[in-house]
């Protein structure tokens, strides 16, 4: 049975995000999908990572059982806000401390004339569902998406997950009731096909 960890990366609980995470849930529960889930905002854990990759800092046990929560999952759905065309403080923190070398990822010499990786969440999948007040269109031609640039190429295709889909709801700001409840219906229908 498929695995699916929906990861909900909005720093604020009462925002359009959780509703969208809810409908998924709702779908993925419907259609039979074993379900995790994953707050970052619930987790204790410092959001800086001090030294980079040149000293290990030590690891949260919040930190540690999400890092085992990723690597159990088979497909992956993050739920969160673009904020200042990226993604929140938050989320970037979390991705810091968590997607480290030896744990997602590992540098192989041997790949890519010496500048290449081996990702450690191969065979997994995953969809990125962003919400945001600028219009997808402009986003994506004037700013050449880079939260999507960020979360799926750099980070979690690099790691291995593949593929990954993208779903934008813009503008969130001044929506109707009737564009949202098209919105949850959509991610309703994604969360019945475990996509």
């Amino acid at each position: 049975m498929k695995h699916i960890l929906l990861i909900d990366a909005h720093p604020d609980d009462a925002r359009f995000s959780s509703a969208l995470l809810a409908a998924y849930k709702k779908g993925a529960e419907e259609a039979g999908f074993k379900l995790s889930t994953l707050t970052i905002r619930d987790l204790h854990f410092e959001l800086n990572l001090k030294y980079g990759y040149a000293k290990r800092v030590e690891l949260e046990p919040d930190l540690l059982v999400a890092i085992d929560t990723l690597k159990a999952c088979d497909h992956m759905v993050w739920f969160h806000p673009v904020w200042w065309g990226g993604l929140p403080a938050l989320v970037k923190g979390f991705i810091d401390r968590t997607f480290l070398p030896s744990i997602m990822f590992d540098y192989n010499p041997e790949k890519l004339g010496g500048m290449g990786w081996d990702g450690y969440l191969e065979g997994k999948t995953g969809r990125i569902v962003a919400t945001m007040d600028t219009p997808s269109i402009l986003y994506r031609l004037l700013y050449s998406a880079p939260s999507v640039n960020q979360l799926r190429k750099t980070t979690l295709e690099f790691c291995g997950v593949k593929p990954v889909k993208v779903t934008q709801f813009a503008p969130v700001k001044d929506s109707k009731p009737e564009t949202r409840e098209r919105w949850v219906e959509k991610v309703y229908q994604l969360g019945l096909q475990g996509g």
